[in-house]
């Protein structure tokens, strides 16, 4: 999963980094990473394995890695981000897959 392209997406002024890999069809698994982790800190095992068969997007949180802006203070402003990050994607259903805070 890291020799995928990182992309950017802008939520509210603020440029978020992801990585999409897997079919380009079908309802997306947005992985949720633990406090202060990088899309990078995914076991490629985990990530690869989902995206074999499911669209896999792994993302910075806001001020964290590649994304832009000064980070959260609070675990619901992390959380009213990742939602409009997947509505900045354009989807409205999603799984989501969370570890440690991101569960």
């Amino acid at each position: 999963h890291r020799d995928v392209p990182t992309k950017t997406v802008d939520v509210g002024g603020t440029e978020f980094a992801y990585r999409q890999l897997g079919p380009a069809t079908g309802v997306p698994v947005i992985f949720l990473t633990h406090l202060s982790a990088v899309l990078d800190n995914w076991d490629p095992r985990v990530v690869d394995g989902i995206a074999a068969k499911r669209r896999v997007i792994t993302f910075d949180n806001r001020g964290v890695g590649a994304s832009g802006g000064s980070t959260p203070n609070t675990v619901e402003a992390m959380a009213r981000d990742a939602i409009a990050f997947i509505r900045a994607l354009g989807f409205e259903q999603v799984d989501l897959l969370g570890l440690s805070l991101g569960g």
